[in-house]
């Protein structure tokens, strides 16, 4: 795999599950792929670390967020809908990342102008070989969005 940006690539995982969250930062951990994982519990959270942390500087702008729909507080569809809504996010690719495989979920998601919707594998291979494709497109295929600062109002 080769990647066309220097330095590590800096992804947001907002996942409620410590489950998903191992099994997602063990995969990324098995690859070449140089980069630097923050993860958040739920969707409040989410929108804190991107309106306030980085818009600070106390952490950089991610260059993907993997994003479950199925939070606790602000769902993951709220964080989706604010993401994209606001300037200074919406060129942020959204992966969502989610058990849901309800067609309405999916339908919703793209109107709300995610960049993918994948479905949660139930079983542990086919989790694994999911997130490795997932790594193989977004960061050996697609071209993501250089680093940027958040400059959201408070």
């Amino acid at each position: 795999m080769v990647r066309k940006s220097t330095g590590p690539v800096e992804i947001l995982l907002v996942e409620d599950n410590p489950a998903d969250v191992q099994l997602i930062n063990l995969m990324l951990k098995q690859t070449k792929l140089p980069h630097r994982m923050t993860s958040v519990g739920d969707g409040e959270a989410a929108t804190r670390y991107l309106f306030e942390k980085v818009k600070k500087g106390d952490a950089p702008c991610p260059e993907l967020i993997i994003l479950d729909l199925n939070l606790p507080g602000k769902s993951g569809k709220q964080v989706l809908n604010e993401l994209k809504s606001a300037s200074e996010t919406r060129g942020i690719p959204i992966l969502i990342f989610t058990t849901s495989r309800d067609e309405e979920d999916v339908r919703r998601c793209y109107e709300l102008h995610a960049n993918c919707y994948v479905s949660k594998p139930t079983d542990l291979a086919r989790f694994n070989t999911v997130l490795k494709t997932i790594e193989e497109f977004w960061f050996g295929i697609a071209e993501l969005p250089k680093q940027r600062v958040v400059t959201k109002s408070a």
